[in-house]
């Protein structure tokens, strides 16, 4: 989420400040946005890591989940985690929440400089601009919420499972093509290869 609030930055200035964005958006910027974004999710999964280990393990050793998510190795601690469980879940909405709200200030921005380009193509250009990110944060956002955001009998396991490979998988897997659909070449292609497909179909 910290590196989608940072790409969220990068899209308004590209569209706010379409003549300065090179000096905006430089190597060095643009390095200590990712570097900044990875080092804080790597601290932040580590103390939360660190913590989880430290509860006792004594019953059983088969987690119920495709991965070693926190909630589902919570559930085979043998000590009360009600108080870590509070903490876990103030800190998922600040993290959520914070970047969250920046990326929703660079939208409302955003959209208003579209709403005052005077040309059509520029609109147009500036919201397929805009529309790969906004698609990349509605999956993670969506997915993650319901995967975290919920009270533990919100859900039956498997779709538990079912979201948080959503959000873990899917997400990453996706954003190539999302952000793929922005070459004019690429969309070609996939038209003419729906056409022959429905023609194929036709005959």
């Amino acid at each position: 989420c910290f590196l989608l609030g940072a790409m969220a930055y990068d899209r308004f200035a590209a569209i706010c400040s379409p003549l300065s964005y090179p000096v905006i958006m430089n190597k060095r910027v643009f390095m200590k946005l990712v570097t900044g974004s990875w080092t804080l999710g790597f601290m932040l999964g580590t103390v939360q890591t660190t913590r989880v280990s430290s509860f006792p393990f004594g019953g059983p050793s088969e987690i119920n989940h495709t991965s070693c998510e926190t909630p589902a190795v919570l559930e085979l601690a043998c000590a009360d985690t009600f108080l870590f469980e509070i903490y876990a879940f103030t800190g998922t909405i600040l993290i959520i929440m914070v970047p969250f709200m920046l990326i929703i200030l660079s939208y409302i921005q955003i959209l208003f400089a579209i709403l005052k380009m005077p040309s059509t193509i520029g609109r147009k250009k500036a919201f397929s601009t805009w529309a790969s990110h906004l698609t990349s944060v509605t999956l993670f956002y969506g997915t993650a919420s319901m995967t975290y955001l919920q009270p533990k009998s919100g859900y039956s396991p498997e779709t538990k499972k079912l979201m948080s490979l959503s959000y873990s998988l899917l997400t990453p897997v996706l954003n190539p093509l999302i952000y793929s659909l922005r070459n004019s070449e690429l969309k070609r292609a996939l038209i003419k290869l729906w056409r022959r497909k429905v023609d194929l179909h036709t005959f």
